[in-house]
């Protein structure tokens, strides 16, 4: 995958313009959204504790039920000191074929020390044709822990669609005090070189990534990470479809990455990953949202 390069704004923007500001503070023992603000298309249901007070649940709802060209998200999420929140999507993201401009999505997250935030949200699939360019900005205060990752789908694949026309970008920046911690980018264009390509795709529609920055990550973490893998793989077989993992360590965090065939093994395998860190550096196991069911 290629360097991103900035999305091509000169088109006609015109589309949603939709605004999501949330903060999350301790109010005693309990973790509370302390602000929420919203802009159509974006809404945000009340928060759950399925974990009790200790941990925030919100569920944030795309009511046009997907993007097209010229749409623009920008979301705002703030853990104030100890809180402790967690965010998902209520659906799948939907990139619908480009009219020609840009469909953006926009995304920082301030976290202060002693706060854990999680950025979980469910997978998004990027029809092909689709030009869609992502970006999201960390601020990570120093014994904060932020937790993210993202799954993508690149084309219809279940009606035979490859994603051979169109431009996905995706931009992650995570910085703690000034310095950066860790900067990925990527730019995949629809190419059937790209699509083929052992560099590119390699015919594989699904890719993820799942990150984890704070805490110095133990060298045995990261192959116990590598080793759930093998606990949610199939069986292989000759006709076998080619899938690839891999995990990272970073200089306060860890990265997995996956290309396959998908989402929900994909999912499997960072669910797993995700309750090996909870229990490892955040004292408790994975609590998956009830939303995802």
């Amino acid at each position: 995958m290629k360097t991103s390069l900035q999305p091509d704004t000169t088109a006609d923007q015109k589309g949603w313009q939709g605004t999501l500001h949330l903060v999350f503070g301790r109010q005693g023992p309990k973790t509370c959204v302390l602000q929420a603000q919203t802009q159509a298309p974006l809404k945000v249901q009340r928060p759950f504790y399925p974990e009790g007070d200790r941990g925030c649940h919100s569920v944030i709802v795309h009511t046009a039920g997907g993007m097209v060209g010229g749409d623009r998200l920008q979301l705002e999420l703030t853990a104030q000191p100890a809180a402790q929140a967690l965010i998902t999507t209520a659906a799948a993201s939907k990139i619908y074929r480009s009219n020609g401009a840009t469909a953006q999505q926009h995304i920082k997250l301030a976290i202060a020390p002693a706060a854990w935030l999680e950025w979980l949200p469910q997978e998004t699939i990027v029809f092909a044709g689709a030009d869609y360019a992502q970006t999201l900005h960390i601020d990570l205060a120093p014994g904060g822990v932020w937790l993210g990752w993202e799954i993508t789908r690149l084309g219809r694949t279940a009606r035979g669609e490859r994603f051979t026309t169109g431009h996905w970008r995706s931009r992650t920046e995570v910085w703690q005090a000034g310095q950066p911690l860790w900067i990925d980018r990527q730019w995949l264009p629809g190419q059937d070189t790209v699509w083929h390509s052992p560099h590119g795709l390699w015919n594989c529609p699904v890719v993820g990534s799942l990150a984890f920055l704070g805490p110095a990550v133990d060298p045995e973490v990261v192959q116990h990470a590598r080793d759930r893998w093998a606990e949610v793989a199939p069986p292989p077989s000759p006709n076998q479809a080619i899938t690839e993992i891999g995990v990272s360590r970073l200089q306060s965090g860890l990265i997995c990455r996956y290309r396959g065939h998908s989402t929900t093994l994909a999912r499997q395998w960072f669910g797993a990953v995700w309750h090996l860190l909870r229990c490892q550096y955040g004292d408790r196991p994975a609590c998956p949202p009830r939303v995802w069911q």
